[in-house]
């Protein structure tokens, strides 16, 4: 074993890991710009997660009403879908606004974490 110390010239550059670097002007990625875009996105989704959305099915005949934490608030069917003989469709409608709602609250998720822009962090974490 050795217990050489490496040479800085055989150490990467932290710069060009990150994106940047004095070969390409581009420097270090602005890190207090990378953590209000990081705040702004945890304000937005807290926002999402308060947000009640109304997933519906059967032309509104089935609504449900549920918040971005999936805490769901209420279910209403319109009486005249109700039908003892084929209960199947109810159970379908009531599973349809339910995959709805989820759906409006995924999208509205995504939108709230679209406009993070990590910068020369991208390369870090995977992205081009």
């Amino acid at each position: 074993m050795s217990d050489q110390t490496p040479e800085p010239s055989d150490m990467p550059d932290l710069g060009s890991l990150l994106g940047g670097g004095a070969a390409d002007g581009g420097g270090m990625p602005d890190l207090g710009g990378l953590m209000a875009q990081a705040q702004e996105m945890m304000a937005s989704a807290q926002e999402a997660a308060a947000e009640i959305v109304e997933g519906s099915a059967g032309g509104g005949m089935v609504k449900v009403q549920v918040d971005g934490g999936f805490n769901f608030h209420s279910v209403t069917i319109d009486p005249t879908v109700v039908d003892s003989t084929d209960v199947d469709m109810l159970q379908d409608l009531v599973l349809a606004a339910l995959r709805d709602a989820a759906t409006q609250i995924q999208d509205g998720q995504a939108d709230a974490m679209g406009g993070l822009d990590l910068g020369g962090l991208g390369g870090l974490l995977g992205g081009a």
